[in-house]
């Protein structure tokens, strides 16, 4: 078994085709298939199902496949290590996020320190943060909240307030801050179930015995904002996250009952890859360079 035929079985596991994954991998069809019929018949194995112009994985390939994007990864921090004596001086990381405010300052200190690393930015809720790093698609994943997983390494970034945003004309507008009891009887928009952000408004809406009418879920922060602003109802949104609209006011739940928590995560069993860990060991020098503190957002955007 060589790498060319792992790369090629990743490529049409991923694509769902020999047609595509070949293009992919800027092969032909008839070169990708004999790599894949070499590994099948030297193993005596089958690991694709061929049904017509589908193509899909046999049980044997599916639990092959885990184990063929964590060799291909190991063979990528291998080749960083040895390359110019680990001094990663080119290389690709892929970094998933939930939101890309939190990712950009990341990826602003990472750059400062490893300028020729190319680096891709994928975003997504953490389900899919999650599943691209299971997969091996992501290697380091920024999420608004910590999952309690042993199979992942997990590290404390930012702590940002959960806030309240409506329209103009709506009666919370024309004040700084309400109490998280004033949602009851409001007609709530809500993220997606899988949100972070609605997980910790729930959470907290539970504990202080609040109930609340949610009246729409939405899928997207922009679409969510949208309706907002169309006078539907009223969002919530990571203080981080809220982008200043002159149709929008943003208020403040009293005493900050409501948080996301920032965390910087992979698989455990990749945190100490170089590349994996250069970006773990910028994060930290920035904040650092803080003074040790988390970042922190200026209150005038409730203003």
């Amino acid at each position: 078994m060589t790498l060319n035929q792992i790369r090629a079985f990743i490529a049409v596991a991923q694509e769902g085709g020999f047609t595509a994954a070949a293009r992919t991998l800027g092969m032909s069809h008839s070169t990708l298939n004999s790599q894949i019929q070499m590994m099948e018949r030297e193993y005596g194995a089958e690991l694709f199902h061929r049904r017509s112009r589908r193509v899909e994985l046999s049980a044997l390939g599916l639990e092959m496949l885990p184990l063929a994007r964590r060799m291909i990864a190991l063979e990528g921090d291998m080749s960083s290590l040895l390359d110019d004596s680990g001094k990663l001086r080119h290389g690709s990381l892929k970094v998933g996020a939930v939101g890309p405010f939190h990712v950009t300052e990341m990826i602003e200190a990472y750059h400062a320190v490893h300028p020729r690393i190319k680096i891709s930015i994928t975003l997504g809720n953490s389900e899919v943060i999650l599943d691209a790093l299971d997969k091996y698609v992501s290697d380091v994943g920024v999420l608004a909240s910590r999952f309690p997983d042993e199979r992942y390494y997990t590290q404390l970034y930012a702590q940002y307030p959960v806030i309240v945003f409506v329209h103009v004309d709506h009666p919370f507008a024309k004040r700084k801050s309400i109490a998280l009891k004033e949602l009851s009887g409001q007609p709530l928009l809500m993220r997606e179930p899988a949100s972070t952000t609605r997980k910790a408004l729930e959470d907290a809406l539970i504990a202080q015995g609040v109930t609340v009418q949610v009246a729409m879920e939405i899928g997207s922060r922009e679409a969510l904002r949208e309706a907002v602003a169309r006078g539907l109802g009223i969002g919530t949104v990571s203080q981080s996250e809220y982008v200043p609209d002159p149709r929008l006011r943003p208020v403040r739940i009293e005493g900050d009952v409501v948080s996301t928590h920032i965390h910087v995560c992979c698989l455990r069993e990749r945190r100490e890859s170089r590349l994996i860990s250069s970006f773990f060991d910028a994060i930290d020098a920035r904040l650092q360079a803080r003074g040790g503190s988390m970042p922190s957002l200026a209150s005038s955007a409730l203003r």
